[in-house]
């Protein structure tokens, strides 16, 4: 059986790597607005790595540095990001986003209203607002958009924020 060459293992690596990357950056819930600037640059340098391993033969050592680059910018970054990028406070609010959609559309109405989002956080059992504490009684976040949605009621951090833009679609990112 004939093997096969290093450039068509090389190409099939690159090729296996970049695929990873874009879907890892694609199943990232679009309603986080996370990572995308990080997202790209690793699949550019994905990319470098992959030309720089097709195109230069001459080193062994070289090979050997590109190739970890492309399994690091290709698999490793992207598939940590992709896991890393749902904390639970993050996907609560996803949760609660979810809710208040549905709580609009079932009362007919063509925007998500403050009150929605607290109904569905308070349903799950968290709260909406920053904590009040004696260092900062006023509690932010709770009357207008961005709003900052907790998990637990009873807990100030961590938390995060939620909006909707154009009626009923949520943005949930850190704050």
């Amino acid at each position: 059986m004939e093997s096969v060459s290093p450039r068509v293992r090389t190409l099939g690596a690159a090729v296996v790597c970049l695929v990873i990357a874009v879907a890892a950056g694609l199943a990232v819930d679009s309603r986080l607005d996370r990572h995308w600037v990080l997202r790209g640059l690793t699949v550019f340098l994905a990319l470098c790595c992959a030309t720089l391993l097709l195109t230069d033969q001459s080193r062994r050592l070289r090979q050997i540095i590109t190739a970890v680059g492309l399994a690091m910018f290709g698999l490793v970054i992207p598939v940590s990001q992709t896991t890393w990028s749902k904390p639970p406070e993050v996907d609560f609010a996803l949760q609660v986003a979810t809710d208040a959609k549905a709580a609009a559309q079932k009362a007919a109405r063509s925007a998500v209203t403050v009150a929605d989002v607290k109904s569905a956080a308070e349903a799950r059992g968290g709260a909406v607002g920053s904590f009040p504490t004696e260092k900062s009684p006023q509690v932010r976040g709770a009357e207008a958009y961005p709003l900052i949605v907790r998990a637990k009621r009873a807990q100030g951090r961590p938390w995060a924020c939620l909006s909707f833009v154009n009626g009923l679609d949520a943005k949930v990112r850190p704050c």
